[in-house]
């Protein structure tokens, strides 16, 4: 595709962006922009969820996996549908009963204000590298195959895709966004299916031939019982599963303020079990697409790249022609904006509720504070992104988001503790346990072969946890 096609892709994107923006902003107050006025359907919800939790990175690397772990990746998404489970049951009709709008105004009334405030802390920091990281990806494709043809600079095209998603979030934001997620949901789901289909059409496949070229090929495991060393363990890769849905979605302000948006608390329980069952198929879609992907190199005597995040986009973009190569940029778009649009309206929120306590109750003192927080957060967005830009090395960059990974942890052990007993806390200390206990797990992770003849995996959120858990029971006050 020449620049100026995948140009007017964009454009004509944003626009579809900008039109659903404009008829759910309209008379749009701060109930509207935190949540949705409490109007939001929720098969809608919960279709756009599956478009939010699937982001850029997801869209790039879980084909890329195959190469590697095979579908074993799948243990884990079976492992996603109980934690849904758990949040259903336990996590939402607390919010609900608390009628909460931002999820952490929990802690100040369990533990106290500097729990709260920790709380809203290690969220603002893990979502703001989390959507810069997700940015950076996009802006880069954008970089490499249009602008750099016209000698414009990164900076610009930065600039150009925050303003664009500041435009249609800072007026009506989650009630925008839930719709404008449902629309980036169906691109991205039919980028990849379509993608699908297109190659088995090269390779002159049908359904059938599908299921039997990949069960026969060498991807097709997706159980692993019993080598307890490996870190596609299934018992493993399930109850991490489960516990990374518990933090990264009944515990993040970005997925919960959509399920916030619901009507009743039947409404959004509904919403939850739904969009949990999507997700199975949603990331078998992409599984299928990596085997397709390297069935297909394979079948063309192309080399398979050494990083896995780099097959879908080499192939698509130099070797299975333009209609891939499109459905490629519009659902990279699709996946990245997504994620990044929720997670700026949920900053905003969470910084204007928690760290700056506005008042709901004054409409125009907290729309100024909400309009200021927005600004300012698509402005740190700008920078890091900028930041990550000017590291430009990959694992420099991948210890950053590793590392943002760890903030979810003392949020699991603070709502733990708070919920499974009733023991009080110093609550001057909890900012101590939150901060140590990731650094005693980086600590672990990086010597845990040497310790306990054990790599440590994902499960280290659990330990996380755990470690926060113990550390405020040792802070508990008489």
């Amino acid at each position: 595709m020449s620049p100026v096609s995948i140009l007017l892709v964009v454009v004509g994107y944003f626009f579809l962006l900008l039109l659903i923006s404009y008829f759910t902003g309209r008379k749009a107050d701060n109930k509207a922009f935190f949540v949705g006025n409490k109007q939001s359907p929720w098969y809608v919800v919960a279709f756009g969820m599956v478009g939010a939790s699937l982001s850029g990175v997801t869209f790039i690397s879980v084909p890329g996996w195959v190469k590697s772990i095979d579908f074993t990746y799948m243990q884990m998404v079976f492992g996603y549908m109980l934690g849904y489970v758990v949040v259903a049951n336990i996590l939402l009709p607390l919010y609900y009963k608390l009628n909460l709008t931002s999820i952490y105004s929990y802690l100040d009334g369990r533990f106290g204000k500097t729990a709260y405030k920790t709380g809203a802390s290690f969220f603002l920091l893990s979502r703001t590298i989390g959507a810069s990281f997700r940015l950076f990806l996009m802006a880069n494709v954008l970089q490499i195959t249009v602008f750099d043809a016209w000698n414009i600079p990164f900076f610009v095209t930065v600039l150009i895709t925050i303003l664009l998603i500041w435009l249609y979030t800072f007026k009506g934001g989650i009630k925008t966004i839930v719709w404008t997620d449902t629309l980036q949901t169906l691109f991205m789901l039919l980028a990849v299916g379509i993608s699908i289909y297109l190659i088995m059409d090269k390779l002159n496949m049908d359904i059938t031939g599908l299921a039997n070229t990949i069960s026969e090929s060498d991807y097709s495991k997706v159980f692993e019982f019993g080598d307890w060393q490996s870190k596609q363990n299934f018992f493993k890769q399930f109850f991490t599963g489960a516990f990374i849905t518990i933090v990264m979605t009944g515990l993040d302000q970005d997925m919960m303020q959509k399920n916030l948006s619901c009507k009743n608390l039947g409404e959004a329980k509904k919403n939850m079990y739904w969009y949990g069952f999507a997700f199975i198929p949603a990331n078998l879609l992409f599984l299928i697409l990596g085997a397709l992907l390297l069935i297909f190199a394979q079948h063309q005597g192309i080399a398979i790249p050494e990083r896995g995040d780099d097959l879908f986009p080499i192939l698509a973009t130099q070797h299975l022609g333009p209609v891939v190569s499109l459905f490629f940029l519009i659902g990279l778009m699709a996946a990245a904006y997504s994620s990044a649009d929720s997670a700026l309206t949920s900053l905003t929120t969470s910084f204007t509720v928690d760290i700056l306590g506005a008042d709901e109750n004054d409409e125009a003192q907290t729309k100024k504070l909400r309009f200021r927080s927005h600004l300012l957060f698509s402005l740190l967005l700008l920078v890091v992104i900028l930041i990550f830009r000017a590291i430009n090395d990959d694992s420099v960059i991948a210890a950053i988001f590793t590392i943002a990974g760890y903030t979810y942890g003392p949020l699991l052990g603070l709502y733990a503790f708070g919920l499974f007993t009733k023991l009080k806390v110093k609550d001057n200390l909890v900012p101590v346990v939150a901060i140590l206990s990731p650094i005693i797990c980086y600590i672990l992770k990086d010597n845990s072969v040497d310790w306990f003849g054990i790599a440590i995996g994902f499960e280290l959120l659990m330990i996380n946890g755990a470690l926060t858990f113990l550390g405020l029971w040792l802070v508990r006050s008489k």
